[in-house]
């Protein structure tokens, strides 16, 4: 798939002493041409959590352009797995033996040949966005979902998301990329579509961007209420100006889509999404049909049918 895109970023300090998030593209360098993007939110205090977010955003993003250095070719799950495990090889090297580990949320998007992978570790998020003429029209394709305590406490029914927004263990999360830990242990959420059209825009953030917005805030922001992406992009900036935390994001548009032979792709949610699970929702979470689900059901009726026409025809010739 080809690609044509804007990019605009957002990295604020809210009122903290110190920036701990990062980027890949560094802030204000992003550029059209760009198809890989990370942010990370760094943690650990004083200096560390800059350190792991800074370290994970450079060797991440070196190894994948070492790896595939055509910006729109074949991206792989063995292209982020190199990836991942050489910026916690540097994690390690840079490991102080400070009690309190430093360590890092990751939330990275490649636009590639077959669509686009998403991957993140840690409460920062990815959505996948499709604007419509209001907030009410707006989908949210995709979100990452939060590798935090209260989600998972939300998961098993202990806490309602109400209660999970006002909950005082709301930063405590369950993943991060830390130095010192079993690469086992440490593992990331991973979405693939080819379900990309024209228009559409993605968002990473950290949790610093979220204080503020809630999804009914990031649908309205990202409906055609607001035109262009560099308006969404300064209102976003204008929602979270009193954040506490540091917030940071990168807000892509893609703004046209082709396949390499240059025929627009067809507007559809993907087999590759059906077999992973991953159905695209409305916002009143009404499931649309994956585009195999009919001949699915066909072949399963005719499967039946064949089985009761063979035992029909097993009961005649016994009689």
């Amino acid at each position: 798939m080809k690609y044509t895109l804007e990019v605009y970023d957002i990295r604020e300090l809210g009122q903290r002493d110190n920036q701990e998030d990062a980027l890949f593209p560094d802030y204000g360098q992003s550029t059209a041409e760009d198809r890989l993007f990370i942010v990370c939110d760094g943690m650990g205090g004083h200096s560390s959590g800059e350190v792991a977010s800074s370290t994970v955003c450079d060797i991440m993003s070196r190894s994948i352009l070492e790896s595939c250095p055509d910006p729109e070719g074949p991206f792989g799950y063995e292209d982020f797995i190199k990836a991942q495990s050489a910026a916690l090889d540097e994690l390690d090297r840079k490991d102080d033996g400070a009690y309190k580990k430093m360590g890092t949320t990751m939330t990275l998007l490649k636009l590639h040949s077959q669509g686009c992978t998403v991957a993140h570790i840690g409460d920062s998020r990815v959505y996948h966005i499709r604007p419509g003429k209001s907030q009410a029209d707006t989908l949210i394709i995709h979100q990452t979902s939060d590798h935090s305590l209260v989600n998972t406490l939300v998961k098993i029914g202990e806490l309602t998301p109400e209660e999970a927004k006002k909950s005082n263990m709301r930063n405590v999360i369950t993943q991060a990329m830390q130095p010192g830990v079993k690469r086992q242990h440490i593992k990331a959420d991973i979405y693939e579509t080819a379900d990309i059209q024209p228009g559409d825009y993605f968002m990473l953030c950290t949790d610093g961007i979220l204080e503020e917005m809630d999804d009914n805030a990031i649908m309205q922001v990202f409906s055609d209420e607001i035109p262009t992406a560099q308006e969404k992009r300064d209102r976003i900036k204008e929602l979270t100006t009193n954040n506490k935390d540091n917030h940071t994001a990168i807000i892509v548009h893609i703004t046209d889509v082709a396949d390499p032979t240059g025929i627009p792709s067809a507007k559809e949610t993907t087999d590759a999404e059906c077999n992973n699970g991953e159905l695209a929702a409305t916002v009143q979470e009404q499931p649309r049909q994956c585009p195999n689900a009919k001949k699915h059901i066909l072949l399963a009726a005719l499967a039946t049918i064949a089985i009761i026409l063979s035992a029909i025809l097993a009961v005649k010739a016994f009689l």
